[in-house]
């Protein structure tokens, strides 16, 4: 089942995200995965959420993403962004209709 990463990153230091933004499509790439939503206009429809910026992702699997976001390659690439950006960062299992 597809899993989606899910990102909302606050960018303090933009010359330096740019480069992350140049290196990390060779990583997901590797794990199968691919980006579903990169930046983009954001509209808000209800609540207070407005976040500066929204990345999606999406992997074969969950087991994929962890592998993906363990990985060594991008273990060095994620300390670029986390230099350039503040990011909550999360991985959703495809379509469930399970509520419990």
């Amino acid at each position: 089942m597809a899993a989606f990463v899910l990102v909302e990153i606050d960018i303090h230091d933009k010359e330096l995200y740019k480069s992350y933004t140049l290196l990390t499509p060779a990583t997901i790439a590797a794990y199968d995965g691919k980006f579903v939503v990169r930046g983009g206009e954001i509209s808000v429809l209800e609540g207070e959420w407005n976040p500066e910026r929204i990345v999606l992702l999406e992997f074969p699997s969950v087991e994929k993403a962890n592998e993906w976001w363990h990985s060594e390659a991008y273990e060095k690439v994620r300390k670029i962004r986390q230099k350039a950006a503040t990011t909550k960062m999360i991985v959703l299992k495809g379509v469930s209709d399970q509520y419990d």
